[in-house]
This record gives C-alpha cells, structure tokens and sequence, in this order.
C-alpha cells in the first residue's frame, strides 16, 4: 500500500482534535530525534581524537566560578 502525505493529511483531519496529543505522539516517534551536521561531526571527531591522545582537562581541574 502506497500512502500519499495527502491522504495522510486527510485522516488527520478527520481526527477529533481530543486525540491530537495521542496523534502527535504518535507521529513523532517516527522523526529522528536529531541528525548532527557535518560540522558537528567533525567536531565530535576532533573531540575524541583529543581526548584519545589525553589533550583534554578533568572536570575536576575546571574553575566553575
């Protein structure tokens, strides 16, 4: 079965607006939560390879005031 997003928005429609909170929960659980950009992803990586050869600072070292 092939469903058109403009059939889904019809059956959204037709939904009584009680259950929006059961539909948004629903709907939601098929968006991927977050997707990193190429720069995040490079700065992840830049991250570890800092820590892998022990260029980092303990939390514990930190001044937090």
């Amino acid at each position: 079965m092939n469903v058109s997003r403009e059939q889904l928005h019809d059956l959204i429609n037709i939904v009584d607006a009680s259950e929006f909170d059961v539909l948004y929960h629903v709907l939601s659980k098929f968006i991927p939560e977050d997707t990193p950009t190429s720069n995040e992803i490079e700065a992840i990586e830049i991250g570890r390879e800092a820590f892998r050869q022990g260029d980092c600072v303990r939390h514990e070292d930190i001044d937090w005031n």
